[in-house]
């Protein structure tokens, strides 16, 4: 199942640990390498990472994200989306 993970930083403090973000994109790179984690952003307006997700259920993505350095740490959280195929392409036979 396809899956969308959208960051939202933590209000407690701003993320500027050089060693913590290394650790952390040495884990996103694991999990990328495994195929879980399919594509990878970052938004241009605030700089909060976007990720698209293979995964079985929200259950599996969230065990796979809770286990991130940042998240860990409370300094970020992750919204998640399931997503499933566009139906749109329906309406023109109807």
């Amino acid at each position: 199942m396809k899956i969308i993970a959208i960051e939202k930083e933590s209000e407690k403090e701003n993320i500027d640990n050089h060693a913590i973000l290394k650790e952390e994109a040495a884990q996103v790179w694991n999990l990328y390498k495994e195929g879980i984690i399919r594509e990878i952003y970052f938004t241009t307006k605030n700089n909060r990472a976007v990720l698209m997700l293979e995964c079985k259920d929200e259950n599996e993505v969230e065990l796979y994200l809770n286990k991130l350095p940042l998240v860990m740490k409370k300094l970020i959280q992750f919204e998640i989306h399931l997503l499933k195929n566009y139906d749109g392409f329906e309406r023109l036979f109807v």
